[in-house]
């Protein structure tokens, strides 16, 4: 049996720093990725596909968005049980009740509205367990499993979303307890547990059959892995999980280190040697010692390729920077008494340091 393991579409997510027009390539991007899934569902001959939570950003979207992300489901040719997340849970106001999206949905399109047992064909369960408002107070994966029989001559799949104990959350209201998941496979409850809510691909170490499949399209700087999607191959007794990348848009976090004299050129080459630009959203901070020229040159460089790149994400209160007119110590600055200890002092106001060079050194 085989089937498709995806999460956290998120459609509809918009993001501050992208302007108008990398806005529409970032919404289009995470429609796209549906079509993309879909293919490779098509090509392994895969089941069925579940989407383990947080399909859509938020109840409030405009109808196109919904009709869009349908459509996109439509051309799937297998069976899809979408997952509501913290994102998108099944409340009164729910997007999986709005008229919009029971208009819209086509009849591949199956919502996991209850832990009750699904049967996608013979042999082959599906089991979710939805959020039902934005926050949990109990590990509602452990209230289904307790209930759940063993499977006798079939496959289970049980889809879940939000933090599993183990993976650093503080918060123990409604955190997934994977020992219990553990018991559970071991009694032939479940065969795989299907995660949503971490967006890097991540194996739980459960037998490999728990995992978090990742964000199709990235979202974040600190997702290690994300990208991808996961075909699992079950069969009596053994489990195959395979990463497949899909994305197409990347995040790129750096702190540059610059030199006086040298730091437009630094940034050139370090934007220069970025793949695929008008996808990767940049967050560049600095840190070293530049002169005003250098300074201009690298905000002229910046305001250059954001016409290139997805974004330029500046937040200059993290820099680590010291502007000096001249390339110095505080000596060469040629100031004494009052006016040498105010310009100290403008410094230090702005958190800077001002590491001490050679007297000798030529500006």
């Amino acid at each position: 049996m085989r089937f498709i393991h995806t999460a956290d579409w998120q459609i509809g997510m918009k993001r501050h720093f992208l302007d108008e027009d990398a806005q529409a390539r970032f919404s289009e991007a995470r429609e796209n990725a549906i079509r993309r899934i879909g293919q490779v569902a098509r090509d392994s001959g895969a089941d069925f596909m579940v989407v383990a939570g947080d399909v859509f950003e938020t109840h409030l979207l405009r109808p196109r968005t919904i009709r869009r992300a349908m459509d996109a489901m439509r051309e799937i040719p297998v069976p899809i049980y979408l997952l509501p997340g913290n994102h998108d849970p099944l409340g009164p106001a729910s997007i999986y009740k709005s008229s919009e999206f029971i208009r819209e949905k086509p009849d591949n399109v199956h919502v996991l509205e209850t832990d009750e047992v699904v049967v996608v064909r013979d042999g082959i369960e599906v089991v979710g367990v939805p959020w039902m408002a934005k926050r949990l107070v109990e590990d509602r994966v452990a209230t289904c499993l307790d209930d759940l029989p063993p499977t006798i001559g079939q496959y289970r799949v049980v889809v879940a979303h939000g933090a599993t104990s183990g993976m650093g959350s503080s918060d123990i209201l409604g955190i997934i307890d994977l020992a219990t998941v553990e018991d559970a496979i071991v009694h032939n409850k479940l065969q795989y547990l299907a995660l949503g809510d971490r967006h890097s691909t991540t194996d739980c170490g459960i037998m490999g059959r728990v995992w978090y499949a990742g964000a199709p399209e990235p979202t974040d700087y600190d997702e290690v892995d994300a990208g991808n999607v996961l075909l699992v191959d079950l069969e009596p007794g053994d489990v195959q999980v395979t990463r497949i990348p899909i994305g197409k848009w990347h995040f790129v976090e750096r702190v540059l280190d610059v030199e006086y004299g040298q730091a437009e050129a630094a940034l050139q080459r370090f934007l220069e040697e970025l793949p695929d630009k008008a996808h990767t959203i940049v967050k560049v901070n600095f840190r070293g010692t530049i002169g005003i020229l250098d300074q201009m040159g690298m905000e002229r460089t910046l305001e250059e390729q954001r016409e290139v790149f997805g974004a330029i994400d500046r937040h200059e209160h993290r820099d680590q920077l010291a502007i000096l007119p001249k390339s110095g110590a505080m000596d060469d600055v040629h100031l004494t008494g009052f006016a040498k200890d105010a310009f100290e002092n403008s410094w230090q106001d702005r958190h800077f340091r001002i590491p001490r060079v050679s007297a000798t050194e030529t500006p």
